[in-house]
């Protein structure tokens, strides 16, 4: 049985100065204090907010030895399970994006304000404030299904994953969708057109579309990356792109040197390909998932490497299990941290 310990119910607040919404916010704040602004049960805590970027922090302990971690929204995990001594009080501290719809951009709205989930084989929280995000930096993640916060288990997003490795000051707005390829995602009002007015001057927008550009012509795929990266440009944001994950396909000598597993599609074209050719001709940064994923993959072989995906409860060898959308976050923040695109002391490591 998992055990929750609320030392201090009646601190769990939320600033009676909450009067104004974030640059990153979408509507007008209420003019004064948030009403009814926060619930917490043994399991979870409810926010009044309106969408915006907020911090979070978190007294986590209790009487007893105690490990918590937070997810929130739709099932994104915002805080790595921390482990605390049993008397003793640790503090954290996050920042999250909150949005609507909150999930998927063309999925249902979700619930209004921000809904943190408590988890962890013992948690135990002692206090807890949200506050609206004054300089926060936002990280926009444009992509497919492996990308997006994916609504039902077992499905993740290593978009899903991401938030937990970053300190306040830092989040992720995640408008990856699934089933979009680089075609659909300019042409829907509800995803670039959606996303690039957001972008502000410093913010990052990551790019991993592929998948499904099925039947994207090599002169198109190219000109729709760069005018993406353009569109960033524009707003003053810095565009990353990024290769696809690796489907899993092995070849009988245990690699995955076919087109399946690297993402060629009918047409002859190699989206990796491209999108390295496209990084290196407009000075972008590149995160060469293909690359990584293929080499862990690999190194797990043929076996070990399906608790990735979904092999063992859908036949899956394209979508990411949490195990593998963690994995492959960790990948990200690794080159994330090693090109410099974020301070290192804004990262979770380890």
């Amino acid at each position: 049985m998992r055990r929750f310990h609320l030392a201090v119910l009646a601190a769990v607040t939320l600033s009676a100065g909450l009067t104004a919404v974030p640059a990153h916010a979408a509507p007008e704040s209420p003019s004064g204090p948030v009403s009814s602004p926060v619930n917490c049960t043994a399991t979870a805590c409810h926010f009044d907010v309106p969408p915006g970027t907020y911090d979070v922090q978190v007294l986590l302990g209790g009487e007893t030895a105690s490990s918590t971690s937070i997810g929130g929204e739709t099932r994104r995990a915002l805080l790595p399970e921390t482990a605390v001594a049993a008397g003793e009080r640790a503090a954290r501290s996050f920042t999250v994006n909150v949005r609507t719809p909150e999930g998927e951009p063309t999925g249902p709205d979700g619930t209004p304000g921000l809904d943190l989930v408590l988890g962890g084989t013992a948690p135990a929280l002692a206090d807890i404030r949200v506050t609206p995000a004054r300089h926060a930096r936002q990280i926009f993640l444009v992509g497919d299904s492996t990308v997006c916060d994916q609504p039902g288990d077992p499905y993740y997003g290593w978009g899903q994953q991401l938030p937990q490795y970053l300190r306040k000051g830092l989040s992720v707005a995640n408008y990856a969708d699934s089933g979009e390829s680089t075609v659909t995602y300019l042409s829907d009002t509800r995803l670039w057109a959606t996303v690039q007015p957001q972008i502000r001057r410093g913010d990052l927008v990551l790019v991993q579309l592929a998948h499904n550009d099925k039947t994207t012509d090599e002169a198109t795929y190219r000109a729709n990356l760069e005018a993406l990266v353009d569109g960033v440009r524009a707003q003053g944001g810095r565009p990353v792109l990024v290769t696809p994950i690796v489907r899993r396909w092995f070849n009988a000598d245990g690699t995955l040197n076919n087109g399946t597993a690297l993402l060629v599609n009918g047409l002859g074209v190699d989206h990796p390909a491209v999108i390295r050719s496209v990084a290196a001709d407009r000075d972008v940064p590149l995160i060469d998932l293909t690359t990584k994923t293929k080499t862990l993959v690999e190194s797990l072989g043929v076996e070990a490497s399906k608790a990735l995906y979904l092999y063992n409860e859908k036949r899956d060898n394209t979508h990411t299990s949490v195990r593998g959308a963690t994995a492959y976050a960790e990948l990200v923040r690794d080159e994330l941290v090693a090109q410099h695109l974020v301070p290192e002391g804004k990262v979770r490591v380890g």
